[in-house]
This record gives structure tokens, sequence and C-alpha cells, in this order.
């Protein structure tokens, strides 16, 4: 009986959209739209989430990051105005741990700041310069793609070489090689060794390695003012096997305090972050944009729904004469009942599809023009039919009912 309920629901809708192509098309225009908002926000929002956690979860979870900025304010008794006052991490601060620590497998050291790199006539304005210590290759994901990085004799040397991104190698070299070549950085000329293989770009983070331009540090000091409190200092430090991040924590705070000469009753004036504190401060900001979303796309749905219920109920007024012909010959209330709600969702479920093959084909563009990792996932689009579905039955349930309930006498006599 199921079945037979099934098949005919679905012969009545493919003739319902065959004799009236642009009416379906109007209504099912309605949960298409729906649809591709709601799903599109979700796919937007995974996207974003995904390569977010994916960046936090690449600095790795037995990592800690010193830098003069918390990445969460916990200390109720501590200011921003405070923390303006404080000394940027330096090289002393990594020498000490260097030197002092035995937790900690490798340090390294950076500064990233805004510079102007030239190479001919090609300028980059306010480009990423990454000043670092060579140890920061192990402690990072990117590759070398061409060329190679650079040497510790290099690096304590203060040698002017540099390792670029690959859209700084696009932007200033287009399509020539740029191993051997020169460019400008604040005046200071460096010689290009490595380009960095492409990662491309992630949520509403930058684009990794892709921007940046990484010389040695020691190098970095012919136009970087190291004692500027306010450069862009930090270290990183990962922990050897076997040690927990707590203690490795413990142990980075006791040395830079001693190195610091803090008071015992001195409040720190350095933060030692960790990835675990981004991710436990964005869980509610990602719940917020997930409840707004929700709210968002569910006026699109609504309104789609009321498409598919105003079609179901030209289609009751249509098929009048047929129904009570149906319920004289037998047919039970339940029978015509279930025959209009596999037509109302089977109406619905097209219309999601199309909404998602409208996304499918959006995110590919997208991912073409912008060189995007956005995908459409099997939860999404699971989610997108089991809407449909759903909208479908509220939709089409009052029409539904309304011709069950038809008086078989009065439906066979009614006149459209």
């Amino acid at each position: 009986m199921f079945f037979r309920l099934f098949k005919e629901g679905i012969l009545f809708a493919v003739n319902s959209i065959l004799i009236n192509k642009f009416r379906t098309f109007l209504s099912l225009f309605g949960i298409t739209i729906g649809i591709f908002s709601i799903i599109a926000v979700f796919t937007v929002l995974d996207w974003m989430e995904k390569s977010i956690h994916d960046a936090i979860s690449s600095m790795g979870d037995n990592v800690v990051i010193v830098q003069k900025w918390p990445w969460s304010f916990n200390d109720p008794n501590l200011a921003w105005w405070d923390i303006m006052k404080w000394p940027a991490i330096s090289m002393d601060d990594y020498e000490a741990i260097m030197k002092k620590s035995t937790k900690a497998e490798i340090a390294c050291f950076a500064i990233f700041q805004p510079e102007n790199i030239k190479y001919n006539k090609n300028v980059l304005s306010d480009a990423t310069v990454g000043a670092i210590t060579p140890e920061l290759k192990d402690l990072s994901s990117f590759e070398i793609e061409k060329g190679r990085y650079f040497s510790q004799f290099e690096s304590s040397a203060g040698k002017n070489v540099a390792v670029i991104g690959a859209d700084v190698a696009k932007n200033l070299f287009a399509e020539a090689n740029p191993l051997g070549k020169e460019i400008t950085i604040e005046g200071f000329k460096a010689t290009v060794i490595g380009v960095t293989k492409k990662e491309g770009k992630g949520g509403i983070t930058d684009n990794g390695f892709d921007e940046i331009t990484l010389i040695p540090v020691n190098f970095s000091k012919t136009f970087i003012n190291m004692r500027n409190k306010f450069i862009n200092a930090q270290l990183r430090i990962k922990a050897k096997p076997g040690i927990n991040i707590s203690e490795l924590n413990e142990e980075t705070t006791m040395i830079l305090r001693a190195s610091r000469r803090l008071q015992p009753e001195a409040i720190s004036n350095f933060s030692v972050n960790q990835a675990s504190m981004l991710t436990q401060g964005l869980s509610p900001v990602f719940t917020l944009i997930n409840t707004v979303g929700w709210l968002i796309s569910g006026l699109a749905i609504i309104v789609g729904g009321f498409g598919i219920a105003n079609i179901m109920f030209v289609s009751v007024r249509e098929r009048t004469n047929q129904i009570g012909i149906q319920k004289a010959l037998g047919a039970k209330r339940s029978f015509i009942l279930l025959q209009f709600l596999t037509e109302s969702v089977l109406l619905s479920i097209i219309g999601g599809l199309f909404g998602l093959i409208l996304i499918f084909i959006g995110t590919l563009y997208t991912n073409y023009l912008y060189d995007l990792h956005m995908y459409l996932t099997a939860g999404n689009i699971f989610m997108a039919i089991f809407i449909s579905g759903i909208i479908g039955i509220i939709a089409g349930y009052a029409p539904a009912y309304s011709a069950a309930k038809m008086d078989p006498v009065e439906a066979i006599g009614y006149s459209f």
C-alpha cells in the first residue's frame, strides 16, 4: 500500500509539473532559494570553522607561543593599557629559553611586521616580513617548493637572503624564476633563495605563508628597531616528547620571569598562549553565528513552504472531481491524505535539490576564482533533503487534509 501511494504521488507530482510548468517553477523557486540560503550559510560556516581549526591545530597541541598580548583575558585585574606598557618579546628571551629550558625540544624567535618589498618596478606595499630564527621551519607546516631554506650559518651571520611566499613570488616576478634575484626590503637588498609551496586562503584568517617573506632575524636588525616595544614579536616553543603542555607552560613562565628579573609578587609582563585558548574562545562565536544563520535562513525556508502550500491547494481544487471519484470507489481518507503528502514532499525535495545544485556550482566557481577549499559536505546535503522533506510535510498537510475529508458526492459535482 505504501509503495502504491508513493508511486501515485510521484505520478501526480510529475503530471502537475508537466502541465503547470510556470506555476510549479514559481512555487519551487521559493523552496530552492530557501534551501540555497540555509545550506550556503552553513557551507561557508563549515569552511571558516574548518580552516580556522586547521590553522590552530597546525600550531600543534604541544606548542606554546609567548607574546606580549594574551589570546584570552581571564585576569580581571589586568587591563589592556597595562599590557601596552610591557616590553616586546626579545632575542634575550629566546636565548634564555634556549640555554635554560629542559622541557623544550625546540624554540624559535620571530617578528612579523609590514614592510615595502620591491623588485624592479613591481612594489608590494605593507607586505608581511617575517624576521625569524631558522627553527621556524621545524615548528610550522609550510613547504619549500623551489630553492631552499636558509642555513644556520646564514641566519647567525645575518646574510641578506630571503624565502618568499607563493603569492609574493607571483606578484613580484609573475612567471619568471625568482631564485637568485635580488629584492629590496625597506631599501636593503636580499637574494631570493627559496619559494614556499602554495597553501591557499583559509577562513577568516590570512593566507598563511603565501604572502610572507622570511628573512634571518640578524639581517632584519638593519631596518627593524628591536627595542620598539610595539613590534609583533613572539617565541614559539615545542615541548619534548612526553612533556605535558602545562609543564612547558610553567617552565617557560619561570625562565622568562627570572630572565626579566621580576619580583615574586609582580605580574608576568608577557603572555604564554596555546592553541586551546583560541579554540575555547571561538566556540561561542561559532555558536552565535550558527544561531543567527538558522534565524535568517529560516525565514527563506518559511517563504518556500508557503509556495509549496499554495501549489498544493491549487492542485487539490483542480483535482476535486478526481478525489470524489476515488472516494466513491472506496478510497479511504488515509489514501487521499498520503497521496497528496507524497506529492508535496516530492515537490519540496525537488526544489531543495535545485538549491543544492546551485550551491555546488557556486562552490566550484568560488574555489576557481579565489583558490579556496570550500566544499558541499555530505552532512549539509542530508540536512537540505531532510529540511525539504519536513517543509513538504508541513506545507502539504493542510491541503492534503482538506482533500481527505471531502464529501465524495459534493466532490464529484464540484465545478472548478
